[in-house]
């Protein structure tokens, strides 16, 4: 009786330790949410490669990715946001970052990237600079993007002239327009809308501001502005190097170009992929001219941590590999998907040799010139306001001075400077 008692009392001891043996060895997933809207449409199937590439090194982190297309995307988020189901890592873009990190639904990530001996070298300063408030870091670039000047070599040649140089002004842009547009009814010599995004670009390229930062006021009616705006609005409605409304007839500003139906177009590299599959002349890329000195857009997307996710470590690993990692920057590179936010000269060489165009060194030059539009927590009003405006100028409904000091006038009384 003994002797069974104590083969029993064995048995139990063994399963017992085997079972506390399996629990140790057996490792939890963890699960992050991560919402994006640059990963929603064709490129899901690049971030689900990242996806794969990253639970590969980290196989105790599950991510669960939920893409919601961009104009849908920002009620979702807020949605989320309100009813306390925020995802542990999401994507902004830099024009809202300040809004959310304003609201303090955003985890400061000075600590973490301590923490986790992440060397911020790695990745472009400007690009990283821009996720941070008062010098705390609060995001990490997810990519980052800029405008070049894109241009159809057989209208060039057709019309005798040469191709665009990096030295060149409005003016040279404006004279090249004018012959491309002679060659027929239907083609024209540029096509640049006119929209807040190209404004206070164009702005800064003839060395204007919209918000004077010293004085903290809005300054859109100012001389430099004024002379922007008529130059913006003259080539649509005086030489009509530009279509109107009308003349374009629902048609977009890539399928214009694509058709061969326009010289120039101003529009951001992430055309690239479109463009090489789909356009069957040869064409290729420039800086964008300036006036009194260049300026041309940054976009960048930037991936923040929910304040309240409990999952702080996983979630950083998770946003460190797809803004830092090489393996996330090589299916970028491959992919024509934006610019990876690194630093990494062997993979951004191969992005330059990637054709077309065949001048990509362009895109990187531009970086040279990069200008924020004014980034206010009534972003969006802003914008509003002087989309309104500059396209009633455009339209030819009123003047670009009549134009700007309503501007002017709409932004003092509706819209806070913080």
């Amino acid at each position: 009786m003994f002797k069974r008692v104590s083969i029993l009392l064995m048995v139990s001891i063994f399963i017992a330790l085997l079972g506390f043996n399996s629990g140790v060895l057996a490792q939890e997933t963890v699960e992050v949410d991560f919402m994006t809207f640059s990963g929603s449409g064709a490129n899901l199937e690049y971030l689900n490669q990242m996806k794969d590439e990253f639970e590969k090194e980290n196989p105790d982190i599950e991510i669960n990715i939920i893409t919601v297309g961009y104009e849908d995307y920002f009620v979702n988020l807020q949605t989320k946001i309100a009813g306390g189901l925020a995802p542990d890592v999401y994507e902004l873009n830099y024009e809202n970052f300040v809004t959310y990190a304003k609201k303090n639904v955003l985890k400061e990530l000075d600590d973490t990237i301590s923490a986790a001996e992440f060397d911020e070298s790695q990745l472009n300063e400007k690009a990283l600079n821009a996720f941070q408030i008062n010098d705390n870091q609060y995001g990490l670039p997810f990519s980052f993007s800029n405008v070049v000047l894109f241009y159809n070599e057989e209208l060039f040649d057709q019309a005798g002239i040469d191709y665009p140089s990096r030295d060149w002004k409005w003016e040279d842009s404006l004279a090249a327009a004018k012959q491309i547009r002679n060659l027929g009814s239907n083609i024209f010599g540029i096509y640049q809308p006119v929209t807040f995004w190209e404004f206070y670009k164009m702005v800064e390229q003839n060395g204007g501001t919209i918000i004077d930062n010293e004085k903290n006021k809005f300054v859109i009616n100012s001389p430099q502005n004024i002379e922007t705006l008529e130059y913006m609005v003259d080539r649509v409605q005086d030489s009509n190097v530009m279509p109107t409304e009308a003349q374009l007839s629902g048609m977009q500003d890539w399928d214009l170009f694509k058709s061969g139906r326009v010289g120039m177009i101003v529009t951001g590299i992430w055309a690239f992929p479109d463009f090489t599959e789909n356009i069957d002349f040869e064409w290729n890329i420039e800086v964008e001219p300036g006036n009194t000195q260049k300026a041309t857009h940054f976009f960048a997307n930037g991936l923040v941590m929910n304040q309240k996710t409990d999952k702080v470590d996983e979630a950083f690993k998770w946003m460190s590999f797809l803004s830092a990692s090489k393996e996330a920057a090589q299916i970028r590179v491959e992919n024509n998907w934006e610019l990876p936010a690194i630093t990494d000269q062997d993979i951004l060489k191969e992005y330059i040799e990637k054709t077309p165009p065949e001048n990509r060194q362009a895109v990187f030059e531009s970086l040279n010139y990069l200008v924020t539009p004014p980034v206010i927590e009534q972003f969006a009003e802003m914008a509003d306001i002087i989309n309104q405006q500059i396209q009633a100028a455009r339209d030819g409904l009123k003047t670009p001075t009549e134009a700007l000091n309503k501007a002017q006038e709409q932004l003092e009384s509706t819209i806070e400077i913080n």
